[in-house]
């Protein structure tokens, strides 16, 4: 999946990025950074809505699961069960929100139990930066169903 593919689906399926005028900034194996401008995600304080950040954060990671999920060839319903965010700068324009694994040792696990016993859970976390600063932190658990499975 290139860069341009992944931003297509999510303006498609997913229509709030689209709105928030969300771009892939960067996809690579065990990485994807999301950004989107101030102007649409806006807040009263003329800084970045807080769930324009969290929403960032969540599709970030949730696209680095199912991109890398699309490289390995397996089939998979991906959805988030939980997560937590910490916001520790204001964001007063673009901003960018970088997913990665924590314990990327996990991956091959997640792979095979989801091929296996048809579900399987891993935890990716999230960068939040403006300005080249860091301004939050995200780590979210995400669930994958397999969709070939009857």
């Amino acid at each position: 999946m290139t860069p341009i593919e992944l931003e297509r689906y999510l303006h498609e399926h997913l229509p709030l990025t689209k709105a928030m005028q969300a771009s892939v900034v960067n996809l690579k194996p065990g990485e994807v950074t999301l950004g989107a401008p101030l102007a649409p995600n806006i807040n009263h304080q003329k800084g970045v809505f807080g769930g324009s950040a969290a929403t960032l954060a969540t599709t970030a990671a949730w696209s680095l699961v199912q991109t890398q999920l699309v490289t390995a060839e397996v089939a998979g319903q991906v959805v988030i069960q939980r997560n937590t965010m910490d916001f520790v700068l204001p964001m007063m324009g673009t901003f960018f929100a970088r997913a990665f694994l924590p314990h990327p040792e996990a991956w091959p696990k997640f792979v095979q139990m989801l091929k296996r016993r048809g579900r399987a859970r891993i935890t990716v976390s999230a960068e939040l930066s403006c300005d080249g600063q860091v301004s939050g932190h995200f780590e979210g658990e995400f669930v994958a169903l397999d969709s070939g499975r009857e």
